[in-house]
């Protein structure tokens, strides 16, 4: 597919650079960003000093902090022209922790894209350093988590997107639509099937009724507006992150709602995405709601 060339305003993908900046997440967005002809904006973040409590020698401490970013971005920006040397790439070093930082950058980004650090859940909430749950919790637009390389195979590639029937599970469906029409790939709807109340007293056929219903409503706007990728339904019964995960392992992504029929209120970052961003061995895609549709 032909990259188009970005025009003025268009929002960008922005990455979230580390010290260390991962080569699969720039590689990732690189990619992104030429195949939807947008630019691609570089962001580190570096904490004040006061945060980082060093009143003695601030002056040096923030001038090293600051060398270190430029290095640092400077090194993603490389990698990311050599991989695409028609792209748009920009850098900006943002005074604040991490996550905030790139919270605010979503609110004019069409993708953030992050690596990972595969932290402790114990880290995840208590570090500075943890930055993929609480951005993929709370940025205004789509983040992708990417834990290593796409998966090469010799099956014609694919991407999973989860349903359960929700306005933020719709997004995803939209967003996952899309990914899998740039990449060439086919497009696997998934909706998991719980245990209800009648246990295994169902007959699987009347079981999956419902299920298929879902799925069917979910993708019919996408059949009537455009043939897009191959696409399938199915409906594995079990775990939804278990089966999630199972369904997404060769994947080139596996996409999901921020906050499904299945969350907790007052959860910014449901049960389901939370549990992938742990478990799948994929990039993991977290969908907001679009704002003209959260009320």
């Amino acid at each position: 597919m032909t990259a188009t060339t970005p025009g003025h305003g268009s929002a960008p993908v922005v990455l979230g650079v580390d010290t260390d900046p991962g080569p699969m997440a720039t590689a990732w967005a690189a990619d992104e960003a030429h195949r939807r002809g947008l630019p691609l904006r570089l962001v580190h973040a570096v904490p004040s000093v006061v945060r980082e409590f060093r009143p003695f020698d601030e002056g040096r401490y923030h001038k090293a902090l600051r060398e270190r970013a430029d290095r640092a971005l400077g090194r993603a920006a490389a990698a990311a022209r050599a991989r695409h040397p028609g792209l748009t790439v920009t850098t900006v070093v943002a005074e604040d922790v991490p996550a905030p930082a790139l919270c605010r950058e979503s609110a004019h980004a069409s993708l953030v894209v992050l690596g990972t650090r595969r932290l402790s859940r114990v880290e995840e909430v208590l570090s500075l350093a943890s930055v993929t749950v609480p951005v993929s919790a709370q940025a205004h637009c789509p983040v992708v988590v990417v834990p290593g390389p796409e998966h090469v195979t010799q099956e014609r590639p694919y991407v999973v997107v989860g349903v359960d029937g929700s306005p933020t599970s719709a997004a995803a469906v939209r967003f996952a639509h899309g990914l899998a029409d740039r990449r060439g790939a086919d497009l696997r709807a998934v909706l998991v099937r719980s245990s209800g109340p009648l246990g295994g007293r169902t007959a699987p056929d009347e079981a999956e009724a419902e299920p298929r219903r879902l799925l069917s409503e979910a993708t019919a706007g996408l059949r009537a507006t455009d043939p897009g990728p191959h696409l399938t339904h199915e409906v594995p019964h079990g775990h939804p992150v278990e089966e999630l995960a199972r369904a997404s392992e060769h994947a080139l992504a596996v996409v999901v709602g921020r906050r499904g029929s299945g969350g907790f209120t007052g959860m910014r970052l449901g049960s389901v995405p939370h549990g992938l961003l742990r478990r799948a061995r994929c990039p993991v895609v977290t969908v907001p709601l679009p704002s003209d549709e959260a009320g």
